[in-house]
């Protein structure tokens, strides 16, 4: 188990988003807004396309977490998350973390991190914060 201190960079995940992938997003949630789905009413949208769920991308983040973190984020984990932009079918969406606080509880840290994902623009999709509790105990 790693020491966690502040500062420390988590490892990311890098994903290329695709159509198909929205598609079957759909179909698992059953949210079918034509904004995700449907290419001719997307086209007419503030958005010119199609863009994929927020939730979708925000599986990354907790991908990204329990990589990081393994059972103790499956347990314990939170997520606060602010959607701050789109993403479209064929961009890269990269999620980023860095531990912020380790807050020590007798033999339980609590892990704070600064927590999002960007796309390939740079541009943040998605910027919040997760916690996770982990054992200190040897």
């Amino acid at each position: 188990m790693p020491n966690w201190i502040p500062g420390m960079n988590l490892e990311p995940i890098i994903k290329t988003i695709t159509q198909n992938q929205i598609n079957k997003y759909a179909d698992a949630s059953g949210d079918f807004n034509p904004l995700h789905i449907n290419q001719p009413f997307a086209r007419k949208s503030q958005f010119g396309r199609t863009i994929a769920h927020g939730m979708l991308i925000a599986a990354s983040l907790s991908e990204m977490m329990g990589v990081n973190f393994g059972i103790d984020w499956h347990i314990s984990g939170r997520m606060k998350l602010r959607f701050k932009a789109p993403v479209f079918p064929g961009d890269t969406a990269t999620t980023f973390g860095e531990v912020k606080e380790v807050i020590d509880l007798n033999s339980r840290s609590e892990i704070v991190c600064v927590i999002g994902v960007k796309r390939q623009t740079g541009e943040n999709a998605i910027t919040g914060e997760a916690r996770v509790m982990v054992n200190t105990n040897q």
